[in-house]
């Protein structure tokens, strides 16, 4: 028995019940891209582009710590200067958070029944380092040595801010490469006296400009701006 399929078009209108949606809904997926998702899609990616950095997302950053630890206090209102604690910035990489040893030197005759300073205390006493909540955070691939930076005169302030007047410490700065390169790239205004690094009224010379040499004890400094510089 022959087998025939009949494979002439539909007439007119005949066959159409198998479409969910009229044709002029064609021209409706063009609109919506164009008109709706088009315009949607780049506010998203530049709000992200513009929000989603360092500068909205770290800056501000003020965590309760462990202990209610006052620079305002101690490094403001008594003088006490950053290097008795983070001892190791001037010769390591790294500026050391300092040890409970170091807050005994003081407090095994100040304030020695301080409910405020118990934790401190029991650290001394259990040989346990108190869990310092850190603040300034570089990732793991970015090299920063604040020796190098001493040496050349960069002060405490200009990338923490005045923390002499901050009761409990929060990040002022970026930290971001770009904020980075901004100050590599003119780095003239930034640069004071190697001996006053720890000035916190220090404020950045702007009538000078990255054109100008800067020297420090008789060598010239050129901070780097090519990729190996932090990224090693």
């Amino acid at each position: 028995m022959d087998c025939y399929v009949d494979i002439s078009p539909p007439a007119a209108g005949e066959g159409m019940e198998r479409f969910l949606f009229p044709r002029w809904s064609n021209q409706v997926l063009p609109f919506v891209f164009f008109f709706v998702l088009g315009p949607g899609v780049t506010v998203a990616v530049a709000a992200t582009w513009y929000y989603a950095t360092n500068k909205h997302l770290e800056v501000g950053f003020e965590p309760v710590q462990p202990v209610e630890y006052s620079h305002k206090l101690h490094a403001g209102d008594m003088g006490l200067d950053c290097r008795y604690c983070h001892f190791t910035a001037e010769r390591s990489w790294f500026a050391a958070v300092p040890p409970t040893e170091t807050c005994m030197n003081c407090h095994w005759k100040v304030r020695t029944e301080s409910v405020q300073l118990l934790p401190v205390r029991e650290s001394y006493a259990e040989g346990n380092p108190i869990p310092w909540v850190r603040i300034h955070n570089l990732p793991d691939y970015v090299y920063f040595n604040h020796s190098a930076h001493l040496a050349a005169g960069v002060g405490c302030v200009n990338c923490h801010g005045r923390i002499d007047q901050m009761p409990r410490v929060h990040q002022v700065q970026p930290l971001s490469m770009g904020w980075c390169l901004e100050c590599h790239r003119n780095a003239a205004p930034y640069v004071g006296d190697p001996e006053k690094v720890t000035d916190m009224t220090f404020q950045p010379d702007t009538s000078k400009d990255g054109k100008e040499p800067i020297e420090k004890n008789g060598r010239a400094l050129h901070p780097p701006t090519h990729c190996s510089g932090c990224h090693r």
